[in-house]
Order: structure tokens, then C-alpha cells, then sequence
């Protein structure tokens, strides 16, 4: 289909070097890796305007329960056009009945607004080259017999299935579990992002477990760019900031239709996968 003489096709692989030269106008600092793991969990499309990709979004479903939308991005020669509600139309269509989530800059909330979503918090982006810190006990490395136990735990914190995203992290980086009498309690994950690494999903009873999981992965990695992506309610915030993570930014956490769910006594995210990805 055209909008303005602008295509929109699906998203592919051939698209990725495009997509890279986006992000880094925007400002992001997504390298070729994390926009092939972002694809390969998602569906989506590009605009395209002389042969040029002008614009990005992605879907990226877990399951019939929901699923995020990421990496919308509009050229800035191509802002003011109406472009970017051309791309969250095709997303909403590529996302069917699902209920939705994404994170919005202060520029898309009007527009995100609009179409029916509603702000539920806000996510705090913290990063910097931590120095050494001691290595938490009971935190040990995840095994493959882990990872199903991981994807329920994971399901019940953010109440959709991800395993997908699960095994996918467990390939593309590392998993790390806190164990209670032998059942896994809390996980963390780390990857290699951007500058450095980021750490995420991380799900724990409560935030004394949520700091070692995140202990755990700064003190293997001493002297190196580490980025956690938590959000303003889980009390994570002002710890990191203690290791040496500075607040850089963050966005605006939203849901269509906005589902509220209350505290876990077993199972909480204090820190999401990135922002595209929940």
C-alpha cells in the first residue's frame, strides 16, 4: 500500500542496515545485532520513499497475551507527515485483538494517546562503567534444566508468555537464578547492547533479590558500560544509581487497554529486557 507516495512493506532482513542508520539518527544506540534480535522476535514494517527506508516499527507478540510495540522511528527529514500514525496503523493491524504495550517519548504520547493508550508508569534508564563490586551470594549461573522454570516465572511477573524471548536471551547472552529450596526464585539476564550490555529481564520476590541478580552480573564485568532498564515503582532506581549507573533518560510506560495488576508476593520485574521489548 502508499501513503503520499510513501510504500509500506513488511520488514526484512534486508531492511536491518537501514534501520541501524535510523536508530543512530534518532539517537539510540542500537547496533546490527540488536536490531536482528529485535526482528527475529517480531513482525513489521518499513517506509519507504525512494528507495529509501524512511521508517520503522516493530510487533513483537508473546503469545495470544499481548504484545509490545518497538522501534518506531521516522526519518526527522520525513516528520510532520502524518508518517508516524501510518506505521502504528500497520501495527495495530499486524497486532490483531492482542492487548498492547509499548514505551513512549514525550514526543509519541500525544499520538499514542489518541489511539486509545493509556499511560500505567514510567521507565528509568540507567547506565555507566561500574567499578567493582563484591559478588552476591546465592546467585549462581542458570543450566538449560532452568529455563522452563524461568519462562513461568517470568510469565507470572509480567503476565504474558515470553518464552520466545526466554530462549532466545539464553543464547544471545547469559542467565543467572536465585534458588529456593532447589526451585528457581528470581532470574536475571544479561546480553551484549549497544555500548556495552544490558541487563534484563529481571524478576524476583523482592528488591533484596533484585540487587544481588543485578550484583551478580556487574561484578563479573568490572570497568565495563552496563545499561539497566527499570521502571520508577520498584524501588531499584536509587541503587543503581549508587553502583554507578546515572538516571539518563527513560519513557513513559503504556498500556491499550490499560490492565492493572497488583503486587507479586513470589514473582516482580525491576527491570525490563530493554524498552522495545518489555
Amino acid at each position: 500500500m502508499q501513503t503520499n507516495q510513501i510504500d509500506i512493506t513488511a520488514f526484512g532482513p534486508e531492511h536491518l542496515e537501514a534501520a541501524v542508520r535510523l536508530s543512530r539518527q534518532a539517537g539510540w544506540p542500537h547496533r546490527l545485532e540488536d536490531w536482528q534480535m529485535a526482528l527475529a522476535l517480531s513482525e513489521g514494517v518499513v517506509a519507504i520513499d525512494d528507495a529509501r527506508v524512511v521508517g520503522t516499527v516493530l510487533v513483537t507478540p508473546y503469545e495470544a497475551n499481548c504484545a509490545t510495540i518497538n522501534m518506531v522511528i521516522v526519518d526527522e527529514a520525513m516528520r510532520g507527515r502524518g508518517l508516524g500514525r501510518t506505521l502504528m496503523a500497520a501495527a495495530l493491524r499486524i497486532a490483531g485483538d492482542r492487548p498492547l504495550r509499548l514505551v513512549a517519548t514525550a514526543e509519541g504520547l500525544a499520538l499514542y494517546e489518541k489511539l486509545g493508550f493509556q499511560e500505567t508508569g514510567r521507565v528509568l534508564q540507567h547506565q555507566g562503567v561500574v567499578g567493582a563490586v563484591a559478588a552476591p551470594r546465592g546467585i549462581e549461573s542458570a543450566t538449560a534444566a532452568d529455563i522452563d522454570a524461568i519462562a513461568a516465572l517470568d510469565r507470572r511477573a509480567f503476565g504474558a508468555d515470553r518464552k520466545g524471548l526466554i530462549a532466545y536471551l539464553a543464547k544471545a547472552g547469559e542467565l543467572a537464578v536465585r534458588r529456593s529450596e532447589s526451585h528457581v526464585s528470581g532470574f536475571a539476564a544479561i546480553r551484549p547492547f549497544g555500548r556495552g550490555a544490558v541487563i534484563g529481564p529481571v524478576v524476583a520476590a523482592d528488591l533484596a533479590d533484585a540487587k544481588a541478580l543485578v550484583a551478580h552480573f556487574i561484578a563479573a564485568r568490572p570497568g565495563r558500560f552496563i545499561r539497566v532498564d527499570t521502571t520508577a515503582d520498584t524501588g531499584l532506581a536509587s541503587w543503581l544509581a549508587e553502583q554507578g549507573m546515572a538516571h539518563v533518560g527513560g519513557g513513559i510506560t503504556m498500556m491499550n487497554p490499560p490492565i492493572r495488576r497488583s503486587a507479586d508476593p513470589i514473582a516482580n520485574t525491576f527491570a525490563l529486557a530493554n524498552q522495545a521489548l518489555g
